[in-house]
């Protein structure tokens, strides 16, 4: 069967009537999941494995924003809490293997969080380097402000979540950290001469053009593109991301459904796969929305669909892990910040 270029939500912990025909009908390539959907480590697994049943592949992509920090879907009870990038950057200016260690760890954690529920593709890592005055969305997500420091952390979380089996999607290609607009609610843009940004920005992502997979900026860059946005700019998809970056696996939108697009869903989704990503993501799980997106997706063939296929075959199986050694390892060295 043959997926279509897109990523769904779905609206809570189970899987209703009309979402499953839904899925069952369109083949949506992967699933990503947010807090409405997750109560428990089985509720969670068995709404994985009935998408990945609907679909019929055992092995399509089920995606989670968690970082650690403010942005995690799974947390307590459950779950353990995983410090903010920033936590890993202040570490790393005390002793900078030490802030690379404490991140593969957190990461590696994460990993073995995600396995145990079948979620084989996490959000992270940032590369996004904020800058003074921007926006808070990114805030201490961000691992620091130096582009070299940046892309050493952002490698080392990679590290630690394919070491557990968990695939690693950079974000938000090709930065985020000078926007001085939460991109969910309106539309950012970033005045930076392009020689600034490809010294600084750009330079965080550079080291990380072979991760598998990547997710845009809903950020405009008036230097390069004085009105689209990077998620649908043909010019900075094919100048920025696949040029100077060099980013050449699978490039997936951030949330078509966010308020910096403008337009319809089906007009946001059109500009999407006409500028050139590889993928469409689609989160709040709003039906009608699922099947406009749907209706303006492609199938996924070409040099998507081999980006895509090379990204998941590059899965590791996960590597053993002393998970409470681990933890104790990790708490041990976030100590050391709180006592810097």
């Amino acid at each position: 069967m043959t997926s279509r270029a897109f990523i769904t939500g779905v609206s809570g912990l189970e899987l209703r009537a009309a979402e499953r025909e839904f899925i069952r009908g369109e083949l949506p390539w992967g699933l990503i999941l947010f807090k409405r959907n997750v109560e428990t480590p089985d509720q969670v697994s068995a709404l994985v494995e009935e998408f990945r049943n609907l679909v019929g592949e055992a092995d399509a992509p089920v995606l989670i924003d968690q970082e650690g920090g403010r942005v995690a879907r799974l947390g307590p009870p459950h779950w353990q809490v995983y410090p903010p990038g920033a936590s890993f950057g202040a570490l790393y200016d005390i002793e900078p293997e030490l802030g690379l260690q404490a991140a593969r760890l957190s990461s590696r954690l994460i990993a073995a969080d995600l396995i145990d529920i079948g979620i084989t593709v996490d959000c992270l890592p940032l590369a996004d380097v904020p800058v003074a005055g921007a926006d808070a969305v990114i805030g201490n997500r961000a691992y620091g402000t130096e582009p070299g420091k940046v892309a050493a952390i952002a490698r080392a979380v990679s590290d630690g979540l394919e070491h557990g089996g968990v695939l690693p999607v950079l974000k938000h290609i090709p930065g985020h950290g000078r926007a001085t607009a939460d991109s969910h609610f309106r539309l950012p843009t970033v005045d930076t001469s392009r020689e600034e940004l490809e010294r600084t920005d750009f330079a965080a992502f550079q080291p990380l053009s072979d991760l598998p997979m990547a997710m845009t900026a809903h950020v405009v860059f008036s230097a390069l593109d004085p009105v689209q946005p990077a998620t649908t700019s043909a010019t900075i998809i094919r100048q920025v991301i696949r040029g100077v970056i060099g980013f050449q696996g699978l490039l997936m939108s951030d949330d078509v459904s966010m308020n910096a697009l403008a337009g319809s869903i089906a007009d946001r989704t059109r500009a999407i796969v006409n500028a050139g990503c590889d993928m469409v993501l689609h989160c709040n799980g709003k039906l009608d929305e699922m099947r406009d997106v749907a209706r303006e997706t492609p199938a996924l063939t070409g040099e998507a669909l081999e980006r895509a296929t090379r990204a998941l075959a590059s899965r590791k199986q996960p590597e053993p892990l002393d998970r409470q050694a681990a933890r104790v390892e990790l708490e041990a060295l976030m100590d050391r910040v709180g006592t810097a």
